[in-house]
């Protein structure tokens, strides 16, 4: 592969990772995962970002600068966006290298390098305003943006081209397979590839994206260069309008439906509030059985649409494991803005609902109707408990009138 040039200065090199399941050893990859790193050529050359040894990742970072005539052991600059592994594995073994080299990153960044890859010497700090001068009317500034996902993260700007390079930011799951540029790829699946990125791994930090926004307020941008993923040049405020609704826990007008069911009781309760609320207009529902749907996806579903509607039966009087750990994961990750309905049985103690009433209440999202709690087999009377949720549901997403959101969760017996 050669380096792909997109600008007059600016060079993209990439891998595509294709054999790992999983990325961060968690969040599946079936499409796989694009590494970016970027050369900024002038009087003096910058390398923003490295690459982890994923498919033998450094040496098509050798050969792709090789290919516009640059070498490794000459480049002036290592600029350190993101010091995450998977972008800076290698860096101990580029400073062997390349002995001049001088490092550049944020304070938190720098500690990092000294602390991880015992390098000492060459080192620069910079902090948000501060700039870079390559030569030929070429420079870069910095702009802290911490906690996007860690706390050392910065972007650099070339201020001539408007070309920001975003770390993290703006990434996406996907390989890109031959394409550079996102006119030379498939928009639709990066859309929810990328949104499954940000809910997976960004999205607990939706406060610091907001205040990166407000940094980048007013600054024109031409490209986004990402360290994942396509390069994004036409599609840039789109991409940028994504992230700020994303952040902002602004979501579709649909339903997630998911639900624990050991014997196919719960799963009926899913299968008839989802019909239900089919029928009362609402064309965005998924339904997900815990078991089988890993949490990512579960997860990227909570994030696009407003509604979520929970179901466990009962396990060793608690919630069902997955169904735990999912309610675990979005107390975590801090999700707001979800309108909430709660569903489950039992066969001899309960737990199951008992325990996602608790679980609602900590988390503090709206309420739309009474829990509906059945002891064995789904009843008629139960199954119109389900009518009342998917009606209360339905007029929350739809805007119908005469809507009130349910008193603090108390399971119907």
């Amino acid at each position: 592969m050669d380096a792909k040039k997109i600008s007059e200065h600016v060079y993209a090199i990439h891998a595509d990772i294709c054999s790992t399941a999983l990325f961060e050893g968690i969040w599946p990859i079936p499409s796989g995962v694009t590494l970016n790193s970027y050369v900024v050529k002038s009087e003096k050359t910058a390398l923003i970002d490295f690459m982890r040894d994923w498919e033998d990742a450094p040496s098509k970072l050798e050969a792709q600068c090789r290919s516009i005539g640059v070498s490794l052991h000459k480049i002036d600059y290592l600029i350190l966006n993101h010091l995450e592994p998977d972008h800076a594995g290698h860096i101990r073994m580029f400073k062997e290298m390349n002995p001049g080299v001088e490092i550049i990153a944020t304070k938190k960044g720098i500690n990092l390098v000294r602390n991880f890859f015992k390098i000492q010497d060459n080192l620069r700090e910079v902090k948000t305003g501060d700039t870079l001068d390559l030569g030929g009317g070429i420079v870069l500034s910095f702009m802290e943006t911490p906690n996007i996902h860690w706390p050392e993260t910065m972007m650099s700007y070339e201020i001539s081209e408007q070309i920001l390079f975003s770390g993290d930011a703006f990434g996406t799951f996907g390989t890109i397979n031959g394409g550079v540029l996102d006119s030379q790829t498939r928009l639709e699946f990066y859309k929810d590839e990328m949104r499954r990125y940000y809910s997976n791994i960004v999205g607990k930090y939706s406060s610091m994206v907001q205040k990166a926004f407000a940094k980048v307020a007013g600054v024109p941008i031409q490209m986004i260069c990402s360290l994942h993923g396509p390069v994004w040049k036409d599609h840039v405020a789109e991409v940028i309008s994504m992230y700020d609704r994303w952040s902002r826990y602004e979501a579709e007008p649909g339903v997630m439906i998911a639900y624990a069911s050991m014997y196919g009781n719960t799963a009926r309760m899913a299968d008839h509030i989802a019909m239900l609320m089919a029928q009362k207009g609402v064309r965005d529902i998924v339904v997900h059985d815990v078991s089988k749907t890993h949490i990512s996806y579960l997860i990227n579903d909570i994030w696009k649409y407003r509604g979520v509607i929970l179901g466990s039966c009962a396990y060793n009087s608690e919630m069902f494991p997955p169904m735990e750990a999912l309610c675990r994961d979005m107390v975590h990750m801090q999700v707001k803005n979800k309108t909430l309905g709660l569903f489950g049985g039992y066969s001899w103690n309960g737990g199951g609902v008992r325990n996602l009433c608790k679980w609602a209440e900590e988390i503090g999202w709206e309420q739309v109707a009474p829990a509906v709690e059945m002891h064995g087999r789904p009843t008629a009377e139960k199954y119109a408990a389900c009518e009342e949720l998917a009606s209360a549901m339905a007029a929350k997403l739809l805007g119908g009138e005469g809507y009130k959101p349910a008193e603090p969760c108390t399971p119907v017996e």
